[in-house]
C-alpha cells in the first residue's frame, strides 16, 4: 500500500516491529478498500507528525496500540497513528522487536490487575499462563507480592516456574483443580481466564467471594458470591505500562518471545495463535 497521509492529530510511523496475536484478526473496520492491513501493535520511528502535534517528535522511537484506524493496521511499513493512541517511548537499550511484543499483552494484565483486589500474601490462579499475558501476569503478581498457580501444557511448566509460578497444573488433567484446592484448600483468593472457556473452571477454584476476570469474554454465571468481572479497559494504566518497558529493559522483568517471524510469513505468525500451545509472544520483524 502507498504510504498513508496524515492529518493534524496523527503520527506517520516507519514500521519495525509488529507484534502478532489473535486479536489481529478481531480489529478491523466494517468498510474498508483492500488491500487492509491488519495489526494493532507495533514499534518503529516517528518519521512525520501532524501540525497539532506537540508531545512526539520526529525521530522518537515509539511503541503503540492503534486500533480500528481507517488508514490501516500495522501489518504494512507505514502506520498513522492518532496522538491519542495508547504510545510508550522505547528505553534506548531495547530493540524494537522487544518493543513491538509489550504493549497489548502489558497493557491487558495491567488492566486486568487494576479489578483485583489482592494484597500481599494473597493467592491467583491464571488460566493459560504460558503466552505473551500469562508471562506477564505471573511476574507481575509476584513482584506484588502475590502467591501464583498457573495451568499450561506441561513443556512449559518449567519456565513457568523460572518466571516465579509457585504451582503449576497441567489443563489436560482432569483433576487439575483437585491439585490447586490441595495448594490453597480454602480456594485461591482471584482467578484471571486467559484462554477461552477457562472461566467457568476457574471459578470453581475461587474461594467464596473471591474474583474472576475473564480476558477472554468468556460469560458464564457466577457462584458462591464470586465476583466475575472483565477486564476494565478504562482504567489508566500507562504509567506502569511505562515502567514495565522499563523493567523489561534493565532486566528485572523478563520478556518471553516465542519466535520472531519475517514480515512475509505473518499469516504463519497468525496461524499460531490459534493454538493454546503459544509460549510467549510471536513478533514480525520488518527490519
Amino acid at each position: 500500500m502507498d504510504r498513508p497521509s496524515i492529518s493534524e492529530h496523527e503520527l506517520l510511523v516507519r514500521v519495525r516491529a509488529v507484534g502478532v496475536g489473535i486479536h489481529d484478526s478481531y480489529f478491523l473496520p466494517q468498510e474498508m478498500a483492500y488491500p487492509y492491513p491488519i495489526g494493532i501493535e507495533a514499534a518503529g520511528v516517528i518519521e512525520q507528525t501532524g501540525s497539532s502535534v506537540t508531545d512526539y517528535q520526529t525521530g522518537d522511537r515509539i511503541a503503540f496500540v492503534s486500533m480500528m484506524q481507517p488508514k490501516g493496521g500495522t501489518w504494512a511499513e507505514y502506520a498513522a497513528v492518532t496522538e491519542d493512541s495508547l504510545i510508550i517511548p522505547i528505553p534506548d537499550s531495547m530493540d524494537f522487536t522487544e518493543a513491538a511484543a509489550i504493549p497489548v499483552a502489558g497493557n491487558t494484565v495491567l488492566h486486568a490487575m487494576t479489578a483485583l483486589p489482592l494484597q500481599s500474601g494473597d493467592s491467583v490462579f491464571i488460566a493459560g499462563a504460558s503466552g505473551a499475558i500469562g508471562t506477564f501476569a505471573i511476574q507481575i503478581a509476584k513482584a506484588r507480592g502475590w502467591h501464583v498457580a498457573g495451568s499450561a501444557s506441561p513443556k512449559n511448566h518449567d519456565y513457568m516456574k523460572s518466571l516465579g509460578a509457585d504451582k503449576t497444573v497441567d489443563y489436560r488433567d482432569p483433576a487439575w483443580a483437585d491439585v490447586i484446592r490441595s495448594w490453597r484448600p480454602g480456594g485461591v483468593d482471584a482467578a484471571i481466564a486467559i484462554q477461552p472457556g477457562t472461566g467457568t473452571d476457574s471459578m470453581h477454584v475461587v474461594k467464596d467471594g473471591g474474583t474472576v476476570i475473564t480476558i477472554s469474554g468468556d460469560r458464564f454465571p457466577p457462584e458462591r458470591g464470586i465476583h466475575v468481572a472483565f477486564v476494565p479497559h478504562k482504567a489508566d494504566v500507562r504509567r506502569q505500562l511505562a515502567e514495565l518497558f522499563a523493567s523489561i529493559s534493565d532486566g528485572q522483568t523478563q520478556l518471553v518471545i516465542e519466535k520472531v517471524y519475517p514480515f512475509d510469513q505473518g499469516l504463519s505468525a497468525l496461524k499460531k495463535t490459534q493454538t493454546r500451545h503459544a509460549r510467549g509472544k510471536l513478533v514480525l520483524s520488518l527490519e
